[in-house]
């Protein structure tokens, strides 16, 4: 009898985890349409709709970078909710900032505002979404999991970037109020807020740790990744925010181009992020991690290069030139995928399964502390020193990233 009563228990089990699975699956569709639209055309919201400078942008990214740091207190005060209800908080915080930002005009220190808010929402999800979705793995294949969920989070995106090209393009969207497109990205906040309302009630246990995080943790044991999160946080942030800005300032491109080049990133991102997966599954986080240190450096060097002539009229970009320089913007999108690594590392060496959630929020702290500094700075070091050092600084952070990365030791 209760061999047939474990059976009736395991079937309903691996039923529910199907169902999460898939409810999880429609939360990333939405989630990677709203981040697609964030990513591939803020940069020239600010500059359109409100003529920021350089310096001006890099001060932008402490109102807008700093929810990074206070989600990791707001999550540990909400532990009592678990992650899905606490990620459906985060949904509404998100819900709120674009429907502001899309019906009205606001001042300048009006919109910093409301652009915290619905940054607080995005950045509380990137730890609860990861932790969601490893929850929903098991050891051996947390890679290949979490690079289907980004995966479609990627395709998704391209459509948001499709969906931005021809708006952008035809003149439906603009940053004149009401903005259409901020509103669409509000609705897909609300949808996802909806799905993950669901995912609880139908999936609940699965989607989630047997126990409930209750405090910020910070252990000695996890000290390896913590530093490679301030470093990542630091490195990331100038790509985020100056790679883009030596398009945009530089060369004078507008949204619908910044948006076509974010579809073809996420286009091959569909299939570049399973591959990650597969690869942390099959070779180890310790390789993976020094391959992106490895790629990004490469990189750094030829935007800095890039910048460097752009800036000094050295060359004129045209024909292959051009090329390169969308080759480089979208293998630069690419390479942002590795932060899935990071999550599978921390989950790889969890002391305890109610780890993982403060974990990863206080690793996304330290990447903000240093992402907000490391952006402010570039601000003044490009207007004072040239563009081309933002990159170098980035360079020397990768370099430190490969260091600390090979010391990496794996079970």
């Amino acid at each position: 009898m209760n061999g047939q009563e474990n059976t009736i228990d395991n079937a309903r089990w691996q039923r529910n985890m199907r169902n999460a699975i898939i409810l999880f699956g429609i939360v990333c569709v939405f989630s990677g349409f709203y981040s697609s639209v964030i990513d591939s055309i803020i940069a020239n919201y600010f500059k359109d709709a409100y003529g920021v400078t350089a310096v001006q942008r890099g001060l932008i990214e402490f109102p807008r970078e700093l929810p990074g740091i206070l989600s990791m207190f707001v999550i540990a005060a909400l532990s009592f909710l678990k992650d899905i209800r606490t990620a459906i908080v985060a949904q509404v915080f998100g819900a709120v900032g674009f429907i502001v930002l899309g019906l009205w005009h606001p001042s300048f220190g009006v919109m910093l505002v409301f652009l915290f808010v619905f940054s607080l929402g995005q950045h509380m999800f990137i730890p609860l979404s990861d932790s969601i979705g490893l929850s929903l793995a098991k050891r051996e294949n947390m890679g290949r999991v979490l690079g289907r969920f980004n995966s479609i989070r990627m395709a998704f995106g391209m459509l948001a970037g499709i969906v931005c090209f021809f708006g952008f393009r035809s003149g439906v969207f603009n940053f004149d109020t009401p903005i259409l497109i901020f509103l669409i990205t509000a609705a897909c906040f609300i949808f996802a807020a909806i799905f993950l309302g669901i995912l609880h009630k139908k999936a609940g246990r699965e989607a989630e740790e047997e126990v409930p995080v209750t405090k910020v943790i910070w252990r000695k044991e996890y000290g390896r990744y913590y530093i490679l999160c301030a470093i990542y946080g630091a490195r990331k942030q100038i790509m985020y925010v100056y790679s883009p800005w030596v398009l945009i300032e530089l060369l004078g491109f507008k949204a619908d181009v910044m948006s076509i080049l974010f579809v073809i990133g996420a286009f091959i991102g569909i299939f570049f992020v399973p591959f990650i997966g597969r690869l942390v599954d099959s070779i180890g986080v310790r390789k993976v991690q020094m391959l992106e240190a490895a790629v990004f450096i490469a990189i750094y060097i030829a935007y800095g290069c890039l910048s460097k002539w752009v800036n000094e009229n050295v060359v004129v970009l045209t024909g292959i030139g051009m090329a390169l320089v969308y080759l480089l913007n979208i293998v630069d999108k690419m390479t942002a995928q590795f932060y899935m690594v990071r999550s599978i590392y921390i989950k790889s060496i969890a002391v305890t399964p109610s780890d993982v959630t403060p974990s990863l929020s206080a690793g996304m702290a330290l990447d903000h502390v240093l992402a907000i500094v490391g952006s402010v700075i570039c601000g003044f070091v490009w207007a004072d020193f040239g563009p081309e050092w933002v990159f170098v600084i980035a360079g020397g952070l990768s370099l430190a990233n490969l260091l600390v990365a090979a010391g990496i030791k794996e079970s």
